[in-house]
């Protein structure tokens, strides 16, 4: 399994000289399975690169799973090349809603006046579908979905392949849920992301913003390497990044969560435009 960043930055697309060395793109990561298989994790403004990198192919089949339906999530999708591009399958998956399918929530968006083509207009094959309720099959990886502690019907995701596991939980606030220190079962997300190799979490604020954001649905970086320990992953990749945060603040924030983990496995990243990651079977 091979990971790639196309955007890590959260609530709201930040471009500009303070941001440039770990992008301003909003939520999109890239899974290129093991059979080849394209998966998405969702569709922030960082899928826009990532599918003219697509369409340099012979159309095919790319699933995207789209943990909630915030802007910054979704923003994207409108300037998704394959999604314009006849022969081109699209199979979405994303969090379920008692008023309304995930086709139709997706095309407030997609619809005038917020965007001037609808959905139905695009050539592309595209289906959705709610996550299911246990594991199902992408190509040669296994998914699962579950509910996390973030505002508004919202998903994270665990990938496995190969006996290697990715865990996505891009918004989520864990500490709310129970004490860090707790019996770890507790705690929103420790499901998915329990033994994983690498997570990608909600790091936004820092601990002094984080106390004047109580409820808003984001992690401290501290809180994001509490809940990496609770949860034993090996790896921990500091994901959506506040649009305020440049890249000197940020890897300032970086060097507090790493003195947290110094001890652990391996040391944390920061999420980045670029960063690749190939999570190998082990031999």
């Amino acid at each position: 399994m091979i990971v790639r960043v196309w955007g890590a930055r959260g609530s709201l697309a930040a471009p500009g000289p303070a941001t440039v060395g770990y992008g301003g793109n909003t939520p999109c990561v890239e899974l290129e399975l093991a059979d080849g298989a394209t998966l998405i994790l969702d569709a922030g403004s960082g899928i826009r690169e990532l599918g003219q990198r697509l369409l340099q192919r012979d159309p095919g089949v790319a699933h995207i799973c789209l943990t909630h339906l915030h802007l910054d999530h979704v923003e994207g999708l409108g300037f998704f090349g394959p999604l314009w591009r006849a022969g081109w399958k699209l199979r979405f998956w994303g969090p379920p809603s008692t008023t309304a399918t995930l086709r139709e929530r997706v095309s407030r968006y997609l619809s005038p006046p917020l965007f001037p083509i609808g959905l139905s207009e695009a050539p592309a094959e595209a289906t959705f579908e709610d996550v299911p309720r246990g594991p199902w099959c992408v190509g040669s990886a296994i998914i699962e979905a579950e509910a996390v502690e973030h505002r508004g019907p919202t998903v994270g995701y665990r990938i496995e392949e190969e006996d290697r596991v990715l865990a996505y939980l891009p918004d989520h606030e864990p500490y709310l849920t129970a004490a860090l220190e707790d019996e770890p079962r507790w705690i929103s997300g420790w499901a998915l992301a329990a033994g994983a190799d690498l997570l990608l979490h909600d790091s936004q604020y820092t601990d002094e913003e984080y106390e004047q954001r109580l409820g808003w649905g984001h992690s401290s970086g501290t809180h994001a390497a509490a809940f990496a320990r609770a949860a034993e992953v090996s790896r921990l990749a500091l994901f959506h990044h506040d649009p305020m945060r440049s890249d000197r603040a940020l890897e300032e924030l970086y060097d507090e969560v790493a003195e947290l983990l110094r001890n652990d496995q391996e040391p944390p990243l920061i999420a980045r435009e670029g960063l690749e990651i190939e999570l190998r079977a082990a031999p």
